[in-house]
């Protein structure tokens, strides 16, 4: 099964500890999902109950997405309008440049390759979107673009030492090119037999890391004549993300301590 529920919990147990820490008896910390259990409005009960009459949304999607995103924004407010006294609310929408979360994501890499070597090719891998959702405004697509370039100058690659993708397409239709199957198919043709991914948009592991990048895409590889393929974990509880997110939050509850 997938861990990411598993992760969830020790990121937000991890983040309590730490607020807890650098501002004590000032945070409640709970945890919502958009879709399943704990559900987003058990957590916002949660924190209902505990008295808090400011509450911090974060999603933990780095770049926003009006799907991923804007689907939390859209159960926080479905639970909301139940609510006879609402809150007073922040939401952040994204983190895509934040220079702590650039940081870690550095680090991972570096203690990757610290252990396996470096790759012809780092591959940036994104949750992709349908491309008429771009054309219609969304801007996910520009802010992985941000992200790449900020982690790739962060890590010093050249311009042929990384390229970006979008994985996870479905239906018919165009979705936002590169496509991560067909890139990772097509690359041992081009000379690039040693590749390592890394899937930036994700803050935590999940089927789609584990199962479509690490095992399907791996083999797509492989097959094509690829001779090693490496995947870089999500930044899940590592040390250095907790203390970005924690620092995320406290620059965001400003005025309210």
């Amino acid at each position: 099964g997938s861990p990411l529920l598993s992760i969830a919990k020790k990121q937000k147990n991890a983040i309590a500890i730490e607020l807890e820490k650098l501002a004590p008896g000032k945070f409640a910390v709970s945890l919502g999902m958009s879709y399943g259990n704990p559900s987003m409005g058990s957590a916002l009960n949660e924190l209902e109950a505990q008295g808090c009459n400011n509450i911090i949304i974060l999603p933990l999607y780095p770049q926003y997405a009006g799907a991923s995103t804007g689907s939390v924004f859209d159960a926080a407010a479905r639970e909301l309008m139940n609510w006879r006294n609402i809150p007073d609310l922040r939401f952040i929408s994204s983190y895509s440049k934040e220079d702590l979360y650039i940081e870690a994501l550095a680090n991972s890499v570096r203690e990757y390759q610290a252990i396996h070597g470096k790759p012809d090719l780092l591959l940036m891998s994104y949750h992709g979107i349908p491309k008429r959702y771009f054309d219609k405004g969304d801007n996910y697509p520009c802010q992985c673009c941000k992200t790449t370039f900020l982690l790739a100058s962060k890590l010093n690659l050249k311009p042929n030492e990384y390229t970006m993708t979008f994985q996870s397409r479905l239906g018919a239709g165009e979705w936002m090119k590169e496509y991560t199957d067909k890139t990772l198919k097509a690359l041992p043709a081009k000379g690039v037999k040693n590749v390592q991914v890394i899937c930036p948009g994700f803050s935590a592991d999940c089927l789609e890391t584990i199962e479509e990048i690490s095992e399907e895409n791996h083999d797509y590889f492989m097959e094509s004549g690829g001779e090693k393929f490496g995947y870089i974990p999500a930044l899940n509880d590592r040390k250095d993300h907790i203390e970005f997110l924690t620092q995320l939050l406290l620059k965001n509850a400003v005025g309210w301590m």
